[in-house]
């Protein structure tokens, strides 16, 4: 597995990025938890903690790596991308179309994991969840049915979280008026030069 080092890649920050991240990883695993346990699962109540606690963990620690990788790419890139996004600026796009291009391969970069881990469930590796429940005595097939239920649940978390991630950055770098407001992307204080 890869190690992340911000030292090497230098990597960038602006002011509220700590609550960006935060919001973004909280709002779409609750959200999506809440949905899957109460539309999908029709757990009556949906906050049973015998079920959102294991559940939530699941999607709040894969959302958390979707986040964190998102948020990394995007800074990075925009930061190294300066050039051609105010020259899009000064050709007539939008902040948006500036931009666009560089969320989706943020987005796509902090959901490559979740994708990765996704295509390989129940072909190449079999998940503790479903060893457990076949082992505590549930059939294989609930068993492989709940697998691939929270798979999809921690899809569709990390998803959101990306989707998020990107309209709040989108929202601190671009100011009403579809500037590019660089100044806002600072380097990190441990990083060196």
């Amino acid at each position: 597995m890869p190690v992340f080092s911000a030292r090497s890649r230098g990597s960038y920050v602006y002011r509220g990025l700590t609550r960006d991240a935060l919001s973004s990883v909280w709002l779409a695993s609750w959200l999506s938890a809440a949905v899957g346990l109460y539309a999908v699962l029709h757990i009556r109540p949906w906050y049973s903690p015998q079920y959102v606690i294991p559940l939530l963990g699941m999607v709040l620690g894969n959302c958390l790596t979707a986040v964190a990788l998102c948020l990394d790419r995007l800074t990075q890139d925009l930061r190294q991308q300066q050039a051609r996004v105010e020259v899009m600026l000064s050709m007539g796009a939008t902040g948006w179309e500036a931009y666009r291009d560089t969320a989706r391969a943020a987005v796509v970069a902090g959901m490559l994991p979740t994708i990765n881990q996704l295509s390989v469930v129940g072909l190449v590796s079999l998940p503790g969840m479903i060893t457990g429940q076949i082992l505590a005595g549930a059939s294989p097939d609930q068993a492989i049915r709940f697998q691939l239920f929270t798979m999809f649940l921690i899809c569709a978390g990390s998803a959101g979280g990306c989707l998020l991630c990107a309209v709040f950055v989108y929202r601190h770098v671009f100011n009403r008026c579809w500037q590019f407001c660089s100044w806002r992307l600072r380097r990190r204080k441990t990083d060196k030069i």
